[in-house]
């Protein structure tokens, strides 16, 4: 008997168990949301680059503090990360100064200490907000493969399962029932491995990043410290 099958890739999916073509649906869903974490996320970190440079530029340019403090929080959602954390810090200097009635009443320690709680927090908000969908598309990269791979033993258990209804069995009518299993595991790598790349990128930029806010805020720091004085 000659057994004839379509093993085109959209019949292999529209013949598929009903529980493979869950797990197919799931790991589609799953791929669409975490390409557009990534674009997002893209987009994200390099418009923070991008900030982070201008401001840095902006501010080693030697200008007025006060004016520049000004200029940061006129739009606040444009200027970056950097800008912020300066805000938070150049703010609650200010205020910190003006808390106390005299100069000789200043208690520098103090002062500065606030200035640098305003801009940890600072900082500690824009990594909540960079970091955002990170752990998403780690989960995706870790768990994709292996959902995937539920569906490949499922589909098989029932391409083998069929064969006792047939009495003689051939690859001729195992066969598409373990290729439309393997197509399982393809979508869940195809799912997992761009996670995985991005992931890593992002987590790299990201504590780039992190590095170059935690330098400004301890430079910044100086800088106040030297202004108190």
């Amino acid at each position: 008997m000659n057994v004839t099958q379509d093993l085109s890739f959209l019949s292999l999916i529209t013949n598929a168990h009903l529980i493979v073509q869950l797990i197919m649906a799931l790991l589609l869903g799953i791929s669409l949301t975490s390409w557009t974490y990534i674009f997002r996320k893209m987009y994200a970190v390099r418009a923070a680059r991008r900030q982070t440079i201008e401001f840095e530029k902006n501010f080693w340019a030697g200008g007025n503090l006060h004016a520049l403090h000004q200029s940061a929080g006129k739009d606040r959602a444009h200027n970056g990360a950097l800008a912020r954390i300066f805000e938070a810090g150049m703010g609650e200097f200010i205020k910190g100064k003006a808390s106390y009635g005299s100069r000789d009443a200043l208690d520098v320690g103090a002062v500065l200490d606030g200035a640098r709680r305003a801009m940890r927090a600072a900082f500690q908000r824009e990594m909540d907000v960079l970091e955002a969908h990170l752990a998403f598309l780690a989960s995706v990269g870790s768990v994709s493969p292996y959902i995937g791979l539920l569906g490949t033993v499922w589909g098989i258990m029932n391409a083998f399962r069929g064969l006792a209804n047939v009495q003689q069995a051939t690859l001729a009518a195992v066969a598409p029932g373990i290729a439309e299993a393997l197509i399982a595991t393809a979508i869940g790598l195809f799912a997992a491995i761009p996670a995985v790349v991005a992931y890593n990128r992002f987590a790299h930029d990201i504590d780039r990043l992190a590095i170059r806010f935690e330098s400004f805020v301890e430079e910044f720091s100086n800088i106040l410290q030297r202004q108190s004085r």
